[in-house]
């Protein structure tokens, strides 16, 4: 099913899983999209590796699980620095010879030996995977992406990019719902009508929080610093206290009529299934 399917009929709850890599295998990585789906999520996205690691062939497979075996949507991340247009079509072929009809057009990090061949931004791959037939969905950032020096070049950016045809967007971890609230109000008022999906990731520990706001320049609230300074050093309090975080923000964002929340699950299904209790909680699931 498109995921702008289903985001034209309700509000969204989906999450995120990785590739395998290393010791994980790909039925290891079925078997956490198994127990994610247990919490009857609309779709299940998998990241993409560029670089010649060789998940970009283990995100297809794991994307045909997904629909297949587990009989849920899948939705596949491409990145597009260092690929050129034979190296999109393949990929395209290997999706939908599996079944997925959902991608999220992404430019990917840059990094040594990764260069622009046929696509320099998410903008230039959309068109191209549209006229596949796909469904495309697009990043968004509401903070600003982390190198673009303000926010409102960022989101000219981003009204290009959906001008070129993105279905639906799915937004950078935040951990302050205000600048959701304030980005999606410029997003109105730039005229940038696609649903948005809120993207959230439960922190774990202190340095898996510092690692990702470093990566993403997302910006770290004070109640966010004093809820760890309250767990102290101790691992459990760690991971507890950013999941009661975590489940404050998509309750508070359940509640004012987000277009979807998206869990950034970090092949967790514990984490997936305490995200997905409090949104029945509050009712933005059914029980």
């Amino acid at each position: 099913m498109k995921i702008s399917d289903i985001l034209a009929q309700r509000q969204s709850f989906s999450f995120e899983i990785f590739p395998p890599k290393g010791d994980m295998s790909v039925e290891q990585a079925e078997a956490v999209a198994t127990e994610l789906c247990k919490n009857n999520p609309d779709w299940i996205s998998v990241t993409f590796s560029a670089g010649g690691s060789g998940n970009s062939e283990r995100t297809a497979d794991i994307g045909r699980r997904i629909e297949r075996g587990v009989g849920t949507t899948a939705l596949a991340h491409l990145t597009c620095l260092g690929s050129s247009r034979a190296d999109v079509d393949a990929y395209v072929r290997r999706l939908q010879s599996a079944g997925v009809e959902n991608v999220l057009a992404l430019r990917g990090d840059r990094a040594p030996g990764r260069d622009v061949v046929d696509f320099a931004y998410a903008s230039d791959l959309v068109p191209y995977l549209k006229e596949s037939g796909l469904c495309v969905g697009g990043a968004c950032y509401p903070e600003g992406h982390v190198e673009c020096d303000d926010l409102a070049t960022d989101l000219d950016n981003l009204k290009r990019k959906v001008d070129a045809g993105v279905d639906f967007l799915v937004t950078q971890l935040f951990f302050d719902n205000d600048d959701f609230y304030k980005f999606r109000e410029l997003c109105d008022r730039k005229r940038i009508k696609v649903p948005i999906v809120c993207g959230i990731m439960p922190f774990t520990s202190v340095k898996q929080l510092q690692r990702m706001t470093f990566n993403c320049g997302a910006s770290i609230p004070a109640r966010v610093v004093k809820r760890l300074v309250a767990a102290g050093d101790d691992p459990i309090e760690q991971t507890k206290a950013g999941i009661i975080y975590a489940q404050e923000q998509i309750v508070d964002l359940a509640n004012n009529g987000v277009d979807g929340i998206h869990i950034y699950s970090m092949n967790k299904p514990a984490i997936g299934r305490a995200m997905h209790d409090a949104l029945v909680g509050c009712g933005y699931l059914p029980a």
